[in-house]
């Protein structure tokens, strides 16, 4: 017993796992930042149509293994509706970059895990326990310090990151039920398609025309989220979710970083405060998660990325 501890510390390695995660976290405030560098000039469907076109190249090693993947009419219907859904998300996510600063974003962005934890009791008969309500009740406080409605405006750039959350999470939801269907590969790669192709008509609707500059700066978008995702898999496999989660609440401080060195945005001490409940709440869940079952990682172990 004692060797196969000793195996598994020596499996585990800590500091690795921090330091994959500070990486994720740059690489996907990184893509907050080049969106909302672009602004308004190209409409928020075309933008997210470009970035999940462009991404497809990345899909290219994955091919061989989707081709061998028999697929029934019901894993066809999953991926469907997901790509539908995730499909609104990222058009709202793409909105509210233009509208609301960096640190909103951020902050607002950690509610689709808890809308995840939310649905898996609502929807997939997970039991819905104190501690987890009660977390569920804080990252709402959070969110409500974040808008102050009734004291200051509400915007549609709030609106559509609160939406988009709630998007989101109904994507990380038919992600679920499709565990142990088909591998993780495949659930990526047909992400990326039917969201490409649910984009389309959208773009289509408001397309102008764009710079090299433009395309460009939408393929590091595509780049960095891609490159985010892997980091964060490797962070995962390097050391234990009670390690690696407590780190991502660090985006909200670059993105406050970022928003106020490069765009000129004013520091909120109550997006601050806000987002730091929700984070907060965010990372209790997904330790709660990770306790209560240590082999399966946490549908709320990261906030999405588009």
């Amino acid at each position: 017993m004692n060797a196969l501890n000793t195996a598994a510390a020596k499996d585990t390695r800590p500091v690795a796992g921090v330091l994959w995660m500070l990486l994720t976290g740059a690489m996907f405030v990184a893509v907050t930042a080049i969106v909302k560098h672009l602004g308004e000039g190209i409409p928020a469907s075309q933008s997210a149509f470009v970035r999940y076109a462009l991404g497809l190249v990345f899909l290219l090693p994955m091919l061989p293994s989707m081709l061998r993947t028999p697929l029934d009419g019901r894993a066809w219907w999953l991926f469907s509706a997901r790509g539908l859904v995730h499909t609104f998300a990222v058009i709202l996510w793409f909105f509210a970059m233009t509208r609301i600063s960096l640190a909103e974003v951020t902050a607002m962005n950690y509610l689709a895990p808890v809308y995840v934890a939310l649905g898996a009791a609502l929807f997939l008969g997970e039991r819905l326990r104190l501690r987890r309500m009660a977390a569920i009740g804080a990252a709402i406080l959070g969110a409500l310090i974040i808008l102050r409605p009734g004291i200051r405006e509400v915007s549609s750039g709030h609106l559509a990151m609160l939406a988009a959350a709630v998007f989101f999470a109904a994507s990380y939801l038919i992600a679920k039920r499709m565990t142990g269907q088909v591998s993780a590969v495949v659930v990526v790669g047909m992400l990326s398609i039917t969201v490409t192709i649910g984009l389309a008509p959208f773009a289509w609707a408001v397309w102008v025309p764009m710079t090299a500059s433009q395309v460009g700066w939408l393929f590091l978008v595509a780049a960095f989220a891609t490159a985010g995702h892997y980091t964060m898999t490797l962070a995962f496999a390097a050391a234990p979710i009670s390690v690696t989660q407590p780190v991502t609440a660090l985006q909200l401080v670059w993105a406050v970083l970022l928003g106020a060195v490069f765009f000129g945005e004013p520091v909120d001490l109550y997006v601050v405060m806000g987002g730091s409940v929700i984070a907060a709440a965010v990372i209790f869940i997904a330790l709660r998660e990770h306790a209560l079952n240590r082999s399966t990682p946490p549908a709320t172990a990261k906030p999405p990325a588009p």
